[in-house]
This record gives C-alpha cells, structure tokens and sequence, in this order.
C-alpha cells in the first residue's frame, strides 16, 4: 500500500480488516500515514429500521428522543416489533438484505463458520483452542445474573494467564468488545479503569442469537424460557448501539453489589446508562449512584416508551442508536 501511494497515487487501494497485522505486528510493518483508517460495524438499529423501509418512524424516534414525548402507541408498538427483529436478525448486511427480501429469520450460520475458520487462519495455532473456549463460553456468562467475565466459566481453574491472548485476539478481530469496571467515577473514565474486572460482549446481536440456538418466536414473544438470557441480551445490543456511535463504554458496581450497566462521557458529562429487558424500570442501583455521583441526569433503557422522570431520562431499547 506505501509503494501505491508514494509511486501511484491515482489508484485506490482497499484492504479488508488487516486482522493478521494488527494481532502479529512484530511481523509485518505497517505503513504509517500512508493509509486511512474506516472501522466498521455491523448496522445499528437505526440503518436496519431505514433498510426496512421506516424513515418515517426514525424521524418519529429521534424527534421523541429529543423531546421526551411518548410516541403514539401504534409508532411504539411498532418499533419495539423491529427491535426485536434486529435482534434476531443482527446487523450483517447480508443478512438484513435477505431479511429485508425475503422476511425469513435466516441463521448466520455461514457467517459463524466464517469467523471459526478465521480464528485458525489467523491465531496461533497454540491459542486457537483457546480462543474458541472464550468464544463459546460468552453466552453463558451473558446468561448469568452477574455479567461480569469469569475464567472459571471458561475452564475449571482457569485463570487470566492462561486467556488473555485469545480475549485479546477476539477484540483486536472485531467479534467481540470488553468494557471494564470504573472504579472511580470522575474524568478521564480510562484512567480508572480495573483491568482485571471486565465484560465480554458478541459484535453483533444476530450472531449472538445463533450462537445461543435461539429461534425467532423466542425473541419476538420473549419467552419465559429465555428469562435468564434476556438482560445479557438486552445489554450485548445497547452496548453495540453505543459503540457504534463512538462511545467506549465502561461498567459500575459498588461494594454492596449496586451496579450500573453502563458508564459514558455525553456531552461532556459522566451519565450512567441503566438497561432493562422489559417495562419494569425499578432499578434501586441507579438509585444509589444518583445519590453516591449526582450525575447531570440518568438514562434508563427499558421496554417503556419515552418520558422524563426523576431527573432520568427514559429512552426506549428501540432508540439506544439516538444516544
């Protein structure tokens, strides 16, 4: 790429994801102010609503964002069908293209194997083993009351030592994200940050639906059998949807146990994100960090249409993409 740029500038090169680069830097160079840099994601919410044909309703969500008035129950009831369909769905643009034509819940199979195969073709071959234990053991910690990575779902004794490179690897490729806990709550967030306290969440939501062999009318009707997964779920797709909006997300828990799912720098302030799968937005964690921080205000995302309550913002799981 250095010797297009420098000897044939008329010519545009487009690499893909550089993923043997970024996890074996020690042995490739890498062409420094010769290449720019896109990252891209999966699509959010808000690019699937309008795949579907739903500018209207988009223009809806994000004015009712902006105002904290509840949208018309036929818009909400609406929305709340498509966010349900996204998570089954995902964000692959192919899969939301052939959703889009043909309105089957397709599996994603392929793109499962895809990513399988590329943990081989690009890992150690001592680390894939690893990597795919990490991989496959990410639902269940999702389905845990406690959301927090712990090795020993991983392997029995298992320890940060032992897993470090292939969580590593999953980040660094794209198919997962880790956000780590604040254990301070001030600017910058990074700064305190414990590293050895951190959640692990799949790219995208479609995948993580496969993953679990779940079926399209467990998601759209939420059934009971999937209640332990539900609030794992719900947070894997918020915190896609911020991510993709250019936040990097941390995660709150006092000694007592209170916890916030998510901790962002908004407009210039420090807000807590609090998430839930259902309507039932009773959350005595956020409570208590209002009380502990005195954040500006709160957001609580639930099933619950927009409103303003007690200096919390009430942000339906549909419009996460508006934050």
């Amino acid at each position: 790429m250095k010797y297009f740029c420098e000897s044939a500038p008329e010519y545009h090169v487009a690499a893909g994801s550089l993923l043997e680069v970024a996890v074996n830097r020690a042995e490739f160079s890498f062409p420094v102010g010769k290449v720019d840099i896109q990252t891209m994601y999966p699509m959010d919410l808000e690019e699937f609503m309008l795949a579907m044909e739903e500018r209207e309703l988009v223009l809806q969500i994000k004015q009712s964002f902006n105002t904290n008035r509840p949208l018309p129950a036929v818009y909400h009831d609406a929305a709340m069908q498509l966010y349900r369909q996204y998570l089954i769905v995902g964000g692959m643009p192919e899969c939301v293209m052939q959703f889009t034509q043909t309105q089957d819940y397709l599996t994603q199979e392929m793109i499962l194997t895809g990513y399988l195969n590329d943990m081989s073709k690009y890992n150690h071959s001592n680390e894939i083993k690893k990597t795919r234990l990490v991989y496959d053991n990410i639902t269940v910690q999702l389905s845990k009351k406690n959301t927090r990575f712990p090795y020993k779902l991983v392997k029995k004794g298992g320890r940060a030592a032992e897993f470090e490179n292939a969580i590593e690897w999953l980040c660094l490729s794209g198919i997962t994200s880790r956000i780590y806990r604040a254990e301070q709550i001030r600017k910058p967030l990074e700064n305190d940050r414990d590293i050895d306290a951190f959640k692990i969440y799949v790219s995208d939501s479609g995948l993580l639906c496969a993953k679990k062999e779940l079926s399209a009318t467990d998601i759209l009707y939420m059934v009971d059998e999937i209640n332990d997964f539900k609030g794992g779920m719900t947070e894997n797709y918020v915190n896609n949807q911020l991510i993709v909006n250019g936040y990097s997300p941390y995660y709150w828990e006092s000694e007592r146990g209170a916890e916030i799912d998510f901790i962002i720098q908004r407009e210039n302030q420090i807000i807590p994100i609090e998430v839930k799968a259902a309507d039932n937005t009773k959350a005595k964690s956020l409570k208590r960090y209002m009380e502990l921080y005195k954040p500006a205000y709160a957001i609580k995302c639930s099933a619950k249409n927009f409103g303003w309550e007690e200096n919390k913002k009430i942000v339906p799981l549909y419009a996460v993409f508006c934050i």
